[in-house]
């Protein structure tokens, strides 16, 4: 094979591909930087969305509790059941919502209320929740409590509700806002779940403006991309 000749001709001919591309050089670069600060963006978390409701729920045996699907105005407890409700910020319903913190056990909550004939005895235990849940402009919660219901064999949970624990306070659409006058205010209000945690406000060191991991990623491809376009036109300027 013969020798490239001397001169600006061959080492035209003998220059790096690379530099004959400056575009595709540069997007080498710039690609998986875009794909990687996508990824970050992503990975950012979101605020959380949570409600202040009374949650409904069943005791089982062995003192735990399990979420009731059916509505209280509907549900029909059997004689020896435990009600549960518990006022927090939680999920829209489902199992992630907050459980009563008291065990729910019909032998210790009805121990001192005797069977009646022609009567059912259920059991209630009520946890009015934390000063989280209940925001900054609330009331503080009452202590939580629990109650024995004596009431007719076909009584609904929203009857036994309303025979211990009255007043009752529902709106328009039947959804129940209040348990024994709390809260005063409010039904199902939709809540920032990080604020419901931290009530005073932002976490320090931040003012709700843009994330700073984003920023400073941002800036980073920024100036990785000058770079990576300055390199393609040093090479492409070559003699």
């Amino acid at each position: 094979m013969g020798r490239l000749p001397d001169g600006p001709a061959g080492r035209a001919q003998a220059r790096p591909a690379v530099g004959r591309h400056p575009r595709r050089a540069a997007a080498a670069v710039l690609l998986p930087l875009l794909a990687a600060l996508v990824l970050l963006a992503g990975a950012a978390p979101a605020q959380a969305a949570g409600y202040r409701y009374w949650s409904f729920w069943r005791g089982a045996d062995g003192g735990t509790w399990t979420y009731q699907l059916q509505g209280a105005t509907t549900a029909v407890p059997p004689d020896g059941s435990v009600d549960g409700w518990r006022f927090a910020v939680s999920p829209d319903g489902g199992q992630d919502a907050a459980k009563p913190r008291a065990t729910a056990r019909f032998d210790e909550v009805c121990a001192a209320t005797p069977a009646q004939d022609g009567h059912k005895r259920v059991a209630v235990v009520l946890d009015f929740g934390t000063a989280e849940d209940a925001g900054s402009s609330a009331a503080q919660p009452p202590a939580q409590r629990t109650a024995c219901a004596t009431v007719a064999p076909r009584a609904t949970s929203a009857e036994v509700l309303a025979a211990v624990a009255p007043p009752l306070r529902y709106d328009t659409a039947g959804l129940l806002c209040a348990i024994a006058g709390y809260p005063t205010a409010g039904c199902g209000d939709r809540v920032d779940a990080g604020a419901a945690a931290q009530p005073a406000g932002p976490k320090s060191g931040t003012d709700g403006g843009p994330d700073l991991g984003l920023v400073a990623g941002g800036a980073l491809v920024a100036v990785l991309a000058g770079g990576a376009v300055w390199q393609a036109r040093r090479r492409r300027n070559l003699p």
